[in-house]
Formats: structure tokens, C-alpha cells, sequence
């Protein structure tokens, strides 16, 4: 039993030998080591910037739906109230979305609060960890 393996081309026998193929396959595995890391970090930064897109798309329908009622929903009411009348409200002239409130990028519902501690509404997601505070691709994504 030989060494090498062997392909036939017209007639001549050529082969790669184990230490050639065991080569390639090490500058393959380099370089997967080098470029994985790197790609997966951009999908981190698309889900960020998917939040933040989502996040400002959410704050214009509720500047909308504050412009028909002359206030933000409750609290209570939450970011339902732009897809569905809330009971006691007389002025709604929704939906102000086309689709129901979308989650994060990570599965999650969006937090609303008013009033807000840093604007007259918060509206934020709390990143991939799905907890609040965090950094890089672990960071609160905010509206303030």
C-alpha cells in the first residue's frame, strides 16, 4: 500500500502524498480561524444596527399616534397600542404600523416606558444578553 494518493490523467499516474493534503488542509483551517471571527462580528454589528432601525421606525408611529391623541400610551399600554385601539382612547386613527410590534434581533419584545427617565418616552432593547447594562455587542440598544 502506497503513501500517495493518485489520479489518472491521460494515461500518467500524478498523486498528492498525505503530507501534501495534511499541508492544505492545516492552510485551510488558518485561514477559517482567521476570517470565522471576523465574520461573525458583522452579523453582531447587523443585529445592532437592525435594533437601532427598528427602534427609530417605532419612535416615528409613536410621535404619529401622539400627534392623533394629543399624548404617548401608558406604560400599561405599551407599543400594543399602535396596532390595536386601546379601550379608552377616542382619538386613535391607527394602526401606526403595517405589521404587529416586531421583537429584537434577539427574539425579545422592545421595553416602552412613559413618562421616561430620559426623554418624554424610553424605548430600548437590552442587546443579546437580553439584561440591562452590558458592552460591544452586549450594550442596552436606546432611543436616548
Amino acid at each position: 500500500m502506497h503513501s500517495t494518493f493518485q489520479l489518472r490523467c491521460s494515461g500518467m499516474q500524478r498523486g498528492f502524498t498525505l503530507l501534501e493534503l495534511l499541508v492544505v488542509m492545516v492552510i485551510i483551517g488558518l485561514l477559517a480561524g482567521y476570517v470565522g471571527p471576523k465574520y461573525f462580528a458583522q452579523i453582531g454589528k447587523s443585529e445592532v444596527k437592525t435594533a437601532k432601525a427598528q427602534i427609530d421606525a417605532l419612535g416615528k408611529a409613536l410621535d404619529q399616534y401622539r400627534l392623533d391623541t394629543g399624548h404617548y400610551p401608558t406604560t400599561e399600554q405599551g407599543l400594543m397600542a399602535l396596532n390595536s385601539p386601546p379601550s379608552d382612547e377616542q382619538k386613535w386613527q391607527g394602526p401606526y404600523l403595517q405589521k404587529t410590534v416586531p421583537n429584537d434581533p434577539w427574539g425579545k419584545p422592545y421595553q416602552y416606558k412613559y413618562p421616561g427617565e430620559h426623554g418624554e418616552y424610553d424605548l430600548w432593547s437590552f442587546g443579546k444578553d437580553g439584561q440591562a447594562g452590558g458592552n460591544d455587542e452586549f450594550a442596552d440598544v436606546v432611543n436616548w
